[in-house]
């Protein structure tokens, strides 16, 4: 595995949270830099050695809510 996808989403009640995609992955920080930190850290402790992927990718989603 080259790659692995994360898909970030702004936590109701403040923060962000990050799940993997294809893999049980799911961290959450206060900051964009922290889950930056956590998201590695997660990778590296649910990988063997030498499996891991290379490149973490991190997918913001955010919802816009407007008023009609």
């Amino acid at each position: 595995m080259d790659e692995i996808i994360f898909v970030v989403t702004e936590a109701p009640e403040g923060g962000f949270t990050a799940r993997a995609l294809g893999e049980a992955i799911f961290t959450e920080a206060d900051d964009v830099t922290t889950l930056r930190e956590r998201v590695r850290d997660a990778v590296r402790c649910h990988f063997d050695e030498g499996k891991a992927p290379r490149v973490v990718r991190l997918h913001f989603v955010r919802d816009d809510v407007i008023a009609v």
